[in-house]
């Protein structure tokens, strides 16, 4: 106890600029304030969101502290802190990351870092809202690009803008491939590929299979921007979250990419 102690001593109006001084200052910070929260009980915490609003410059090495490639390092040292401090989180507490977005209100700031922790509970949840944008690499869409929002609902993506489902029903397509594009790669567009909507308690936007892109059919992966990791997916009940610069692969050949940036030609 004693050696877990003296991690979480010393100054905390210092800016640390490496790694560990960095990953230091932010599990002492989250100690610290769910010590605070719901009266030193944590029992009714639902998650953490930590945001980031660091330089270009200092990215990487923020990245690298708080494990962007394996997040959950980050969040069993954070369980491992709760345990020996008994802070009482339940097993079921998530953890999101997010770079590079203003801090919400509801969030604490740190003192010393370009950082804020946000506690989720049943009664304290953040109101965030986020736009997104996502545009055709490969294949031809409708329109150039696509504009998405958080309080947008679900966001289909198929061929044909009004197509029929193999149940008889019409469904639109908000991001679409027209059949009649001379582009070949429209061809292995299924009607009803895929969607992507807001997920209110990750705060992230997710991809989803529908019926004509999980297997045996035409596919959805989903290329990490950041890892550059492929992922499948199997189920229309299991999404993906979606982060800066990710590559939603459609059938073989048609790439949609995924950004928080402005794109031209709206």
């Amino acid at each position: 106890m004693k050696m877990i102690f003296d991690l979480f001593k010393g100054r905390t109006d210092e800016r640390p600029d490496d790694v560990k001084g960095i990953r230091h200052a932010l599990l002492q910070f989250i100690k610290q304030t769910l010590q605070k929260a719901e009266g030193g009980e944590g029992a009714n915490i639902k998650g953490l969101s930590i945001y980031i609003n660091c330089t270009a410059a200092e990215r990487q090495v923020y990245e690298a502290a708080v494990y962007t490639d394996n997040p959950d390092l980050l969040k069993s040292e954070i369980q491992r802190i709760s345990d020996d401090y008994s802070l009482d989180l339940p097993g079921n507490w998530t953890l999101a990351l997010t770079f590079e977005e203003a801090f919400p209100d509801e969030a604490v700031v740190m003192p010393n870092l370009p950082a804020a922790l946000f506690v989720k509970t049943d009664t304290h949840f953040v109101k965030q809202q986020a736009t997104a944008y996502v545009k055709a690499l490969s294949g031809t869409t409708l329109k150039p690009s696509y504009l998405l929002n958080s309080d947008g609902g679900k966001y289909n993506i198929g061929r044909d803008e009004k197509a029929q489902s193999d149940m008889g029903y019409f469904r639109t397509n908000h991001i679409a491939f027209p059949s009649e594009s001379s582009d070949e790669r429209n061809r292995y567009i299924s009607r009803e590929h895929a969607h992507i909507e807001w997920n209110k308690n990750l705060a992230k936007f997710m991809i989803f299979a529908d019926e004509g892109g999980i297997p045996p059919r035409n596919k959805v992966k989903l290329r990490s921007a950041l890892t550059e990791k492929i992922v499948k997916l199997h189920a229309t009940q299991i999404g993906q979250e979606l982060a800066e610069g990710d590559q939603i692969i459609l059938g073989e050949s048609v790439v949609l990419e995924f950004s928080y940036q402005p794109q031209s030609h709206e």
